[in-house]
């Protein structure tokens, strides 16, 4: 027993945590599943298995606020090593190209262009005006205080989720509304 004791001693505390989630979560799914094929079999569920599953979802209502706190605390952590606006930077250099005709064909098809659209010079304008925005949101993805920016926003979001979950201020709120469905000027053309 002493290679356990040691190995549980070696853990650090969200390790011990995660431990703990995992054998109640295992329990729970276990006595689920006893619970389940004996009363396909026709007998009552044994008052054990209803014991654990209780017992089960006590412990995980006890430990899930902490647990995701401390997630949360993790994901704050990786968040701040990264660099975002580098990322969407690299993605529109990448996909240049396809921006620039994709911003070139959605002025055309604006019904609001038509007019202007028949102008000399319409599409070398639409065409300097796109490479000078993606130039332009470029080079602001690559400044550094854009990425500050972005690292205090995430920071900040994250922040405000961590208390919400301290507080239990999500408990009472009501099931959101599904989402508006889109409407069908939107939705992909095939």
């Amino acid at each position: 027993m002493t290679g356990l004791s040691e190995w549980l001693e070696d853990l650090s505390t969200l390790q011990v945590l995660l431990l703990v989630a995992a054998v109640l979560l295992g329990g729970s799914v276990l006595s689920v599943l006893v619970g389940a094929v004996l009363v396909r079999m026709g007998m009552k569920r044994p008052a054990v298995v209803e014991r654990a599953s209780g017992l089960a979802e006590w412990a995980l209502g006890v430990v899930k606020r902490p647990l995701t706190i401390v997630v949360l605390d993790e994901v704050a952590a990786v968040i701040q090593t990264g660099h975002y606006t580098k990322n969407i930077s690299d993605a529109l250099k990448e996909n240049h190209d396809e921006l620039k005709s994709l911003v070139a064909e959605k002025v055309r098809q604006d019904p609001n262009v038509r007019l202007i659209g028949r102008l000399p010079g319409y599409d070398a304008i639409v065409s300097e005006v796109s490479e000078t925005t993606l130039r332009v949101v470029i080079d602001m993805l690559q400044d550094p205080r854009m990425d500050e920016l972005v690292n205090d926003l995430l920071r900040n979001n994250l922040t405000q989720i961590k208390e919400a979950v301290r507080l239990r201020a999500h408990e009472d709120l009501p099931t959101p509304a599904p989402p508006d469905p889109v409407p069908p000027r939107i939705r992909n053309r095939p």
